[in-house]
């Protein structure tokens, strides 16, 4: 099924490290961006003013804040002898008040001529949108341009989709109707995630976890992703249409409260899904394990290889265990599965979250704690990270030794 593409939504970005006078501090309150020529390759050589502009902040553990405002961009020498210098002015919003210096601002140019804003201290979101935008190296503080072409640029693969799904942008889906025909017999209602699962399995006949692990367990994330959000665009509009109205006026309250509900099922869906599909995997590849088995303290890893009752005896090797965290997202939660387990000093995570920071793998790394990321994902890392990856088909194979062992 085709999937869209990013130059869909954008023609263009630039990106840079801010420095002290481009932020709003006690020192500085100037609220432009020198027109550099990067910025001149982005915007054109027109004056444009009142650009409706979209910033958001984000950064951490479900950190973020988004506010709408306008930028004008203009040539300050305009009709005069000198060389143009060129300027673009921001409004001053709740989201720029939180810049500082060294922050990465990411300026995007959107297809309906709008821009987005988005600023991030250095960190996971900061590498993801980093490798969404195929932006380079770029000078310490200098702006760098990156055209958006479609004829270069990759379609939104599941890589993608997250990181716009964590800007809050949601892609058209180009084939939408194939989706449409494979959720109509739900109607209005959501079936279990199991259900939901084994629905987008089967859906994709072509791909075998049996061969390629890593491609099946992303290619099986990715379609129950589409029909979920397809199903719940459903359900969302039937609700929205019957609209929030109480005798004294609109329900406010249950408005928020229903907005919280989506959220929130879809975090805790996407957890469940992740390992619905795992288990499809290690049976396709004949491993044995327990989901959610108990083991100290009421802990219940994700997975335990090949079982609890191995991990119990005591006369079973502690060598040939395994522990298997699965979070679809990790933020700052994957020091949870450091407990998990007692018995196994070495442990595993795995995740489907795109460019973890340095920082994070480094302290995994320190507490013996092994990342697994899919295949596809390994390139939204850094080179000196992906070394130190394990994909889905390399950690089958440790879990085959042991169980074999």
């Amino acid at each position: 099924m085709r999937r869209g593409m990013l130059s869909d939504l954008f023609t263009g970005v630039v990106a840079k490290k801010l420095t002290l006078v481009e932020t709003i501090t006690e020192k500085s309150n100037q609220h432009e961006f020198q027109g550099t020529r990067p910025l001149r390759r982005l915007l054109g050589e027109d004056d444009r003013r009142g650009i409706p502009t979209h910033f958001i902040w984000i950064s951490g553990e479900q950190e973020a804040l988004a506010e709408d405002g306008f930028m004008s961009w203009s040539n300050v020498r305009k009709g005069k002898p000198r060389a143009a210098e060129y300027h673009l002015y921001y409004s001053g919003n709740t989201v720029t008040e939180l810049m500082q210096p060294g922050d990465m601002l990411f300026l995007a140019l959107q297809r309906d001529g709008s821009i987005l804003v988005v600023i991030t201290p250095s960190g996971t979101i900061q590498n993801q949108l980093v490798w969404l935008f195929g932006i380079e190296e770029q000078a310490e503080f200098g702006f760098t341009f990156q055209e958006i072409d479609g004829n270069n640029n990759a379609e939104l693969d599941f890589a993608a989709r997250y990181i716009l799904d964590e800007l809050g942008i949601e892609p058209e889906e180009p084939e939408a109707d194939q989706l449409d025909s494979l959720i109509e017999k739900f109607g209005l209602a959501f079936p279990t995630t199991r259900i939901f699962s084994e629905l987008a399995r089967s859906s994709l006949p072509e791909v075998s976890a049996a061969d390629d692990p890593d491609r099946a367990l992303i290619d099986w994330m990715d379609r129950e992703e589409q029909l979920f959000r397809r199903l719940e665009r459903r359900i969302v509009a039937a609700r929205i249409g019957d609209g929030f109205r109480m005798p004294d006026g609109a329900d406010v309250d249950g408005f928020l409260s229903f907005s919280l509900s989506v959220q929130n099922r879809r975090k805790a869906r996407a957890g469940q899904a992740l390992e619905n599909h795992l288990e499809a995997v290690f049976g396709a590849q004949g491993i044995r394990y327990v989901r959610g088995a108990e083991t100290e303290n009421r802990n219940k890893p994700d997975f335990l290889f090949p079982g609890q009752q191995e991990y119990r005896d005591p006369d079973f090797p502690a060598a040939r265990l395994t522990m298997l965290g699965a979070k679809s997202t990790l933020k700052d939660r994957w020091r949870q599965v450091l407990s998990e387990a007692v018995r196994i000093e070495d442990k595993h995570l795995l995740t489907l979250e795109p460019g973890v920071s340095e920082n994070q793998t480094d302290e995994m790394q320190a507490k013996k704690l092994q990342l697994i990321v899919p295949q596809r994902l390994h390139t939204t890392y850094r080179l000196t990270q992906q070394a130190w990856l394990m994909d889905v088909a390399s950690f089958l194979s440790v879990v085959r030794d042991r169980q074999d062992g």
